[in-house]
């Protein structure tokens, strides 16, 4: 399955998610990143350690493993919990952990996953280092589990390694928010003598934010390509939201059929700057309703 397939995760709110699988190539970038960071944390602490003169030439393998340990473990579990399935890595990779049943994280499972990370790869990949040549067989065990561990997530759809298996996790790209043009920017400002359509105040105090919203939705639609049914369905509504506006405001003059999306975008540029305007004084107008809001029953 491609690293770039899509999953769907249901939070308990019952609103579907969509995200992108994280796939194994940003992962262990997202790992190379982590440790490098670890690691030097590990080598300054063990530098001052030489400093100070506690330990050996004997023992400096072992020190070093063991400070290298007792950072890493701390580390990846408190950066996950703090920054929410997160570590620094993989904020600069821009992936995070998920719980697999759509539930929030839990310190259960944060530490499990990452505990379980020290027996696929760190004891195994430890053992490969300190291990000589004429010690073979337990290399190649050793060997053995990394490779097998590795090609976990190769073979399972949400690309889980074991600690995800055993924590109920995985790992996820964060969405990428797409924002939306600015309708008010979209919309083409006609040359002066092409200006048909002018508001005056009392043409726009008849709506609210409410109303402003439901006209941008319908002005971003209209910029899609629709078949003949849709296309049609559309018409008729431009149509009678013209007719609506018009008769709403008290627009007497006419609108040509021609005309009527350039009237629409007029209108809600009117509409919106008054709106904003209106705000900067503390008059936040809500809906068509704000003039009897605060009316006594």
């Amino acid at each position: 399955m491609s690293i770039q397939s899509m999953d769907q995760l249901l939070p308990p709110e019952g609103v579907p998610l969509h995200f992108r699988i994280a796939g194994v190539g940003v992962r262990l970038a997202a790992q190379f990143s982590d440790l490098m960071i670890t690691g030097i944390a590990a080598l300054a602490l063990f530098l001052f350690v030489m400093a100070i003169d506690l330990t050996t030439p004997g023992t400096l393998i072992a020190i070093a493993s063991m400070l290298f340990f007792f950072i890493r473990i701390p580390y990846y579990a408190m950066s996950e919990l703090i920054w929410n399935g997160q570590t620094i890595g993989k904020r600069l990779l821009k992936i995070k952990v998920v719980a697999a049943d759509g539930r929030a994280l839990t310190t259960q499972s944060l530490v499990i996953r990452n505990l379980m990370k020290e027996a696929e790869i760190f004891l195994p990949g430890t053992l490969l280092l300190t291990l000589d040549a004429t010690r073979l067989v337990p290399s190649l065990l050793s060997l053995f589990w990394v490779m097998c561990v590795v090609a976990v997530p190769l073979f399972n759809k949400r690309r889980k390694r074991l600690g995800d298996i055993i924590a109920g996790t995985y790992v996820v790209h964060l969405p990428q928010p797409v924002l939306l043009k600015d309708m008010a920017k979209a919309i083409k400002q006609p040359l002066h003598s092409d200006q048909k359509f002018r508001f005056l105040t009392h043409h726009l105090e008849h709506y609210g934010a409410f109303e402003l919203q439901t006209l941008e939705g319908f002005l971003r639609s209209s910029d899609r390509n629709k078949g003949p049914a849709a296309y049609q369905r559309h018409k008729t509504t431009l149509d009678a939201l013209v007719d609506q506006i018009r008769r709403k405001i008290d627009y007497a003059d006419s609108v040509r059929a021609e005309d009527q999306l350039a009237f629409l975008e007029a209108f809600y540029k009117a509409q919106r700057g008054y709106l904003e305007q209106r705000q900067l004084f503390g008059d936040k107008r809500v809906d068509k309703h704000h003039g009897t809001q605060d009316d006594p029953p």
